[in-house]
């Protein structure tokens, strides 16, 4: 199955090499390997962007359903042999499962597997391998295509209000993910927000003059700490979280079938935070503030003030403001983990490979930290208002929340 390489081409980020220590095993090796394949980083990518969400979840699930098919601790996703109970070991089961779906989706001839090393001859004769590779198998046929849609191509409409094509975008990307079935989801749209503000509104003049003023390419009055954090969150999103989750699962989850699960709770709750925010993007078709900005003496709000020269600070996506996706991620994450951990104490260091930063990586002692940063970020790089980042944040927490409330729970047996 292999996949349509996405618009934006390669964006190197996974740091593969970044630290090596006595914790690592198979899940956190095979999750560095598998961010490769799907995101791209020494090779090509195979599906770039938020439609690789979809692959990265896959693989999760098929690495923990392969380990709690020998460990019994947990309830699998997709697939489960109890006749496997105590039959060879973990890391066989988990390497085995990744590599199978990888193999599946891009093929054993794909660049990003040609140099790692075939779990059958690293784990020869282990009963692992038959978990692995059952798992697997019984993940594949839940591949999510990417489709195209009868609306596509996307192009908006030039209606106030209304989100339309931007400097160097010719349609709307990724619109199929609204329509795509989630992981943990009951559907796309079951923790969709209320409508944005009216253009009329107070609540929309303070957004579109706060990113005006903070988040221009030129004559912002951001500061400079705030540029370099702005540049900071420039890279591959899906990348840098993934490497900062291998290093906290390495320094704070000593089992693997507890890091099994942790990878898999968070790459469903991932995966269906873009299907959720695509559902809301295209839905309502907010426009960005380029084109809000750029056509401000248009838009039925006597209070704001057009400046057809205004540009952000970072090029903006192509796909509407409303809400935010990497703030929807960036929450659906950060539960998990506050519910994993029971706490939103969690230390976390987070690396970037965007050049010219001040301050890398940034260290962060609490998740709302985290949540925070990413709120403000995307006002100051220009690409979003506030009220969808906050809407965003919220509509990620929900899907944080259920996912690890409803998947991969104890087996009343453990208790």
């Amino acid at each position: 199955m292999k996949t349509k390489r996405a618009w934006w081409g390669v964006i190197p980020a996974v740091l593969l090499g970044a630290w090596t220590t006595a914790q690592a095993d198979a899940v956190t090796e095979w999750n560095a390997i598998t961010l490769s394949c799907v995101q791209g980083s020494t090779t090509p990518a195979n599906r770039p962007g938020p439609a690789g969400l979809l692959d990265i979840a896959l693989v999760q699930a098929a690495v923990h359903d392969a380990v709690q098919a020998i460990e019994g601790r947990y309830e699998s996703y997709a697939y489960e042999n109890k006749a496997l109970r105590r039959s060879g070991s973990l890391d066989a089961a988990a390497a085995s499962a990744a590599f199978g779906v990888l193999k599946g989706l891009y093929g054993a001839d794909d660049p990003c597997l040609l140099n790692v090393s075939d779990p059958s001859v690293v784990y020869a004769g282990d009963g692992g391998l038959n978990a692995g590779a059952e798992a697997a198998a019984a993940l594949l046929p839940l591949y999510r295509p990417t489709m195209v849609l009868p609306t596509d191509p996307f192009v908006g409409s030039n209606e106030p209000g209304q989100w339309r094509v931007t400097p160097g975008v010719t349609q709307a990307a990724a619109t199929f993910m609204a329509v795509t079935a989630p992981f943990a989801m009951k559907s796309p749209s079951q923790f969709r927000p209320a409508r944005p503000p009216r253009l009329n509104s107070w609540r929309y003049w303070r957004d579109y003059e706060e990113v005006k003023a903070i988040g221009s390419s030129t004559n912002s009055v951001r500061t400079a700490e705030q540029t370099d954090v702005a540049r900071f969150w420039t890279v591959n999103f899906f990348s840098q979280w993934n490497q900062a989750l291998r290093q906290l699962a390495e320094e704070r989850v000593p089992r693997t079938g507890d890091r099994a699960r942790l990878f898999a709770l968070v790459a469903f709750a991932a995966a269906d935070s873009q299907i959720s925010v695509y559902e809301t993007k295209y839905l309502y078709n907010f426009w960005r503030p380029i084109t809000a900005i750029q056509n401000g003496d248009a838009d039925g709000n006597r209070w704001t003030r057009g400046d057809a020269g205004w540009t952000p600070f970072l090029q903006t996506p192509p796909y509407p403001d409303y809400s935010s996706g990497a703030n929807c991620f960036t929450a659906s994450i950060t539960n998990v983990l506050r519910n994993f951990f029971g706490t939103d104490r969690v230390d976390m260091t987070i690396w970037s490979t965007a050049a010219g930063l001040t301050k890398n990586p940034r260290q962060y002692k609490r998740l709302t930290d985290i949540e925070r940063e990413l709120v403000e970020v995307r006002i100051w790089q220009g690409i979003h208002f506030r009220t969808a980042e906050d809407v965003g944040r919220v509509q990620g927490a929900r899907i944080g929340k259920w996912t690890h409330a409803h998947y991969l729970r104890p087996l009343r047996r453990n208790h």
